[in-house]
């Protein structure tokens, strides 16, 4: 499986991404306003999950790498898991591509891609408060804000809000 988009190509995870992957859950410019850093085992854990063989009744994560085309390189991870119906939607970019309209490209192509080939019509986001950009990103997406749970993350000691983002 690979998406084509103007700018970008997703591909599936694969074992050679593991350094993107540390990186992306580790670096305070990424997770800042997402999560803690998890601990080396629990991040080994969820990557390896991440590599399991996907299909919409698995539970598992699809999770696609997103490579810029005219240069090759690795710009970050997307994807979702399928729950009751409902993708849950997810990504994560590197520092340096931020600013330049991946995320809602990406975004964009993996939901068209789990509309037509799936038929899923349902989707879903959650975005700790203050993470205005990739709210924007899900809004440039369809998605609309539907509930706000107060102090219901808690990153570096602090609660932060929940907000609820739904798209179909």
């Amino acid at each position: 499986m690979i998406l084509d988009t103007q700018q970008l190509l997703l591909v599936p995870i694969t074992e050679t991404d593991w350094p993107l992957f540390q990186t992306l859950h580790t670096i305070p410019a990424v997770i800042e306003k997402c999560f803690d850093a998890p601990s080396d085992d629990e991040l080994k854990a969820k990557f390896h999950a991440r590599l399991q063989v996907w299909t919409p009744e698995s539970g598992a994560w699809l999770t696609l790498v997103i490579k810029e085309k005219a240069s090759g390189e690795k710009v970050g991870i997307t994807g979702f898991f399928v729950d009751q119906g409902i993708a849950e939607m997810g990504y994560l970019l590197m520092p340096e591509f931020y600013g330049k309209g991946y995320g809602t490209e990406s975004l964009d192509a993996v939901i068209q891609w789990a509309e037509t080939a799936l038929g899923l019509a349902l989707f879903r986001a959650v975005v700790t408060e203050g993470n205005i950009a990739s709210e924007r990103v899900l809004e440039k997406c369809g998605f609309r804000l539907q509930e706000k749970f107060p102090e219901a993350y808690d990153i570096g000691g602090k609660l932060y809000a929940d907000h609820i983002y739904l798209r179909g």
